[in-house]
């Protein structure tokens, strides 16, 4: 709360991200954190993004500040108390929109055998939507939660799921891949 770049709707994720990310443990499935990270070399992305640079310098490693519904002073980028990475976790800084781009993601999932990505987060129409379209070029099959991603324009937010569920991604809710993670179990031991 009061993040230079916040989205309140995302607070409404949390819950749904949660249980997908508890699901996913439970079933021993690789789970991959991704951090918009910013810093001062100025790029492309401080046209769009002003906040990144100064004097605000959101998402910077090491600029601590203090948020309206936490404790103590946190970094901009860090993942939120809520769905804290586990010490085996992947957490992938990344300096654009895409999760991708210049950064180990691909390789990483590579290696742990993923064929299929699970993407959650905010915003629906930037970073989700970059990400998805950048592991469906890259041979993934892209699943969205329509209720783990969030936006700070709703009208935004429906075109873009409608857009990716037309051509790039499967979009489906967190219920239904909760479904699939119970299923799991059954087929993998009969």
């Amino acid at each position: 709360m009061g993040a230079p770049q916040e989205v309140p709707d995302a607070r409404l994720t949390l819950i749904s991200v949660a249980a997908l990310l508890e699901g996913a443990r439970a079933k021993g499935l690789p789970v991959f954190f991704t951090r918009y990270t910013a810093g001062p070399n100025s790029s492309h992305l401080g046209w769009f993004s002003p906040e990144c640079g100064r004097p605000l310098r959101s998402c910077w490693p090491g600029v601590l500040r203090e948020y309206g519904d936490r404790r103590g002073l946190i970094e901009g980028h860090q993942v939120v108390d809520e769905l804290t990475p586990r010490v085996d976790e992947v957490i992938v800084d990344k300096f654009g929109y895409g999760s991708f781009h210049d950064t180990i993601l691909e390789d990483a999932l590579r290696a742990a055998n993923v064929r299929q990505v699970w993407l959650v987060g905010t915003v629906t129409q930037i970073c989700v939507e970059e990400t998805a379209r950048e592991g469906f070029r890259r041979g993934f099959e892209v699943v969205v939660a329509a209720d783990g991603v969030s936006s700070f324009d709703p009208e935004l937010h429906q075109a873009t799921l409608k857009n990716l569920k037309s051509k790039f991604a499967i979009v489906t809710n967190s219920d239904t891949l909760l479904t699939v993670l119970e299923r799991r179990d059954s087929v993998t031991s009969s």
